[in-house]
């Protein structure tokens, strides 16, 4: 069975320590870029419908621009309220200097 890795930015692209939102076939991601990897979420907060690339990037969460609830962005895992539900977080890989991200 074939994975199925979409080429997504260049690693360059991404701000060290920050949050970039792209558009991967249709579906709104945030690709974050820390010290121990590149991480993928959804780009929409479960909780507002506000953008998470919008959002403030400390300490491995993602904190939401509108209600500041925070999800971690290795799990996705909503981490305070207002937040009830998760967001999806997707395996990401980078070669040489392209990021790739895995959806479904």
């Amino acid at each position: 069975m074939q994975e199925n890795w979409i080429k997504t930015i260049q690693l360059d692209d991404i701000p060290e320590d920050d949050v970039i939102g792209i558009n991967v076939e249709g579906h709104p991601i945030a690709l974050y870029k820390v010290e121990d990897g590149v991480f993928a979420t959804d780009n929409v907060c479960s909780h507002g419908r506000a953008l998470l690339s919008d959002g403030f990037l400390e300490d491995g969460e993602i904190e939401c621009p509108l209600h500041q609830g925070r999800f971690c962005i290795k799990s996705g895992k909503a981490m305070s309220e207002p937040l009830t539900h998760d967001i999806t977080a997707y395996p990401t890989k980078t070669e040489g200097d392209q990021v790739f991200i895995k959806l479904g």
